[in-house]
C-alpha cells in the first residue's frame, strides 16, 4: 500500500547508476528508452509517484522525484527494464533532500559526466522533463529546480571554459580512428578555397592520410550522436566515404543529402557490414542491432559501439579480426582540453553553489505564500472599512483598492521574513505600516 507523500524537500530523491561504478553492459539493462519511459509514465500512479522524470543517456539512468519511500521510485524505474530490481538496489547510489539537488546542477553542469563538460547533458535533462511535463508529472518545484540548473549551467558555459574545445562521445570516436590508423592528434581540415586541395594545419603539418579517406564507413544509427559523428568525420577525416543506415530510412537518406554522404535501407545492413572497414553504431535498440553473422569472415574490421545498451552482440565483438570499441572505452581517450576544463572545476563550482542559494531562498520563501495572501486579503479587507475610511459612507461606484500600496507592503513583508523568521512581529508591523 503507497502512502500518499508530503511534499517537502526531504521527500525530494534521485536514486541511479552511472558510469563510475558500472560499465556499459550492465547500465544498458537499466537504460529507459522514450517507449519504455512512456510506459513508466502511464504506471507511475499505481506506485503512488506524482512528480518525477528519469534521465537515462549513454553513461547514467537515474531517476528524480517526490516518493514517501525510495523504493516507490526504484520499483517504478526497474518495472520496464530487463534489469532486476534487487540488482540495481545493490549497485545504484541515492540521494536527497538538498544533496539529491546539488546532484541535478552538477549532472546539468557537465561536472559528472564521464567526459568533463559534456554539455549535451543539458538537453537530455530538459527533453526528459518535457516528457513527463506533457503528462502531468512536473510541478512547479521540479520546474523551478530544473530552470535553476538550466540557467546555472548556461551561466558556467557563458563564464568558464568547463565545455571549451572539443571532447564528446562522437569525437572521442573519430580520435579513436584517426589514432587506430595513423597515430597523430586530430585537427580540423582546412581546404584551399580556390583548388579544394587539402592544407596542412600551420599548427601541426597534419593532414589527413589517404588511407583513412580510401576506408569505407558504414554509420549504423543517425540520430543526435549519429548526425554529430557524421559531422565530425567530414571535420577531421575529410571523407565523404560514408553510408549511413537508419531503421527510418528517410532519416539517413535526408542526412546523406544534407552532407553529400551515401545510404543504404536496413535492409541492405549485412551487405553493407560486410563490406565496412569501420562500422560506427549509435541507435537506441535494446536488443543488439550488429550480429556475429554481420561480421564474421569478411575480414578486419573495427567496430564502435556508442551505443547504451550495446549494440554489437557478444560474440561479434570477440571474432577474430574485429577491434572493438564501446563507449567507456571512449572515454579513457585523453585530450589535452580535459585538462583545460579540469582546471575550471573551481569555478563552475561557485557558481553553482550561487544558484542553490538562490533555489533555497525560493523553497523557503514558498513556505510563507499562504501567509503572504492571507495578509494581502485582510489589507483588502482593512482597506474599504468603514472604521479606516474614517466613518465615510460609500457612495454610488466602489472604493477603490490601491493595490500598488498592498503590493509594497506584501513586498516588505517577504523582505523581512527573509531576513528574520518572526512571522507574528512581521504580520502586525504589516499592518501598522499600512494603516500609516
Amino acid at each position: 500500500m503507497h502512502t500518499k507523500y508530503e511534499q517537502n524537500i526531504q521527500n525530494f530523491w534521485v536514486s541511479g547508476l552511472n558510469y563510475k561504478k558500472t560499465d556499459a553492459t550492465i547500465r544498458g539493462l537499466f537504460a529507459v528508452n522514450n517507449e519504455q519511459y512512456n510506459e513508466l509514465l502511464a504506471q507511475a500512479a499505481d506506485y503512488g509517484i506524482k512528480e518525477f522524470f528519469i534521465l537515462s543517456t549513454c553513461n547514467r539512468t537515474e531517476i528524480y522525484g517526490f516518493a514517501d519511500n525510495l523504493n516507490d521510485l526504484t520499483d517504478l524505474l526497474c518495472c520496464t527494464s530487463t534489469g532486476d530490481a534487487d540488482i540495481f538496489a545493490e549497485i545504484s547510489y541515492s540521494k536527497r533532500g538538498y544533496e539529491a539537488i546539488e546532484h541535478l546542477f552538477q549532472v546539468g553542469a557537465g561536472l559528472d559526466s564521464q567526459i568533463l563538460g559534456d554539455y549535451e547533458i543539458l538537453g537530455q535533462i530538459k527533453n526528459a522533463v518535457k516528457i513527463a511535463k506533457a503528462s502531468g508529472f512536473i510541478g512547479s518545484f521540479t520546474e523551478r529546480l530544473v530552470n535553476s540548473v538550466i540557467q546555472a549551467s548556461k551561466a558556467i558555459k557563458t563564464h568558464t571554459t568547463l565545455s571549451g574545445g572539443t571532447v564528446s562521445v562522437s569525437f572521442a570516436a573519430i580520435q579513436y580512428i584517426r589514432e587506430h590508423f595513423e597515430g597523430p592528434s586530430l585537427t580540423p581540415k582546412m581546404t584551399c578555397p580556390a583548388t579544394n586541395h587539402i592544407m596542412t594545419d600551420p599548427s601541426t603539418g597534419a593532414t589527413v592520410p589517404a588511407s583513412i579517406e580510401d576506408k569505407k564507413i558504414v554509420l549504423v544509427g543517425t540520430g543526435k550522436i549519429g548526425r554529430a559523428t557524421c559531422r565530425n568525420i567530414i571535420d577531421y577525416l575529410d571523407t565523404h566515404n560514408v553510408t549511413l543506415i537508419n531503421r527510418t530510412e528517410e532519416t539517413a537518406t535526408n542526412l546523406a543529402k544534407e552532407l553529400n554522404l551515401y545510404s543504404a535501407p536496413i535492409e541492405d545492413l549485412e551487405s553493407e557490414l560486410q563490406k565496412a572497414d569501420i562500422i560506427l553504431v549509435s541507435t537506441s535498440a535494446t536488443e543488439p542491432v550488429i550480429l556475429k553473422k554481420h561480421l564474421e569472415g569478411n575480414g578486419n574490421k573495427l567496430v564502435i559501439d556508442m551505443s547504451v545498451p550495446c549494440n554489437v552482440e557478444t560474440e561479434a565483438q570477440k571474432l577474430a579480426g574485429i577491434t572493438f570499441v564501446d563507449v567507456d572505452m571512449l572515454s579513457k581517450i585523453k585530450d589535452k582540453t580535459l585538462q583545460n576544463r579540469k582546471n575550471e572545476i573551481p569555478k563552475a563550482i561557485a557558481i553553482i553553489d550561487d544558484h542553490i542559494a538562490e533555489f533555497k531562498e525560493w523553497y523557503n520563501m514558498r513556505k510563507h505564500v499562504p501567509l503572504l495572501k492571507e495578509v494581502k486579503n485582510k489589507l483588502q479587507g482593512i482597506y474599504i472599512d468603514p472604521i479606516f475610511l474614517n466613518g465615510d459612507v460609500l457612495q454610488g461606484a466602489e472604493y477603490e483598492i490601491d493595490e500598488e500600496k498592498i503590493r509594497k507592503v506584501i513586498n516588505s513583508l517577504a523582505a523581512k521574513i527573509r531576513h528574520n523568521n518572526t512571522l507574528g512581529c512581521n504580520y502586525i508591523q504589516a499592518i501598522n505600516e499600512f494603516i500609516a
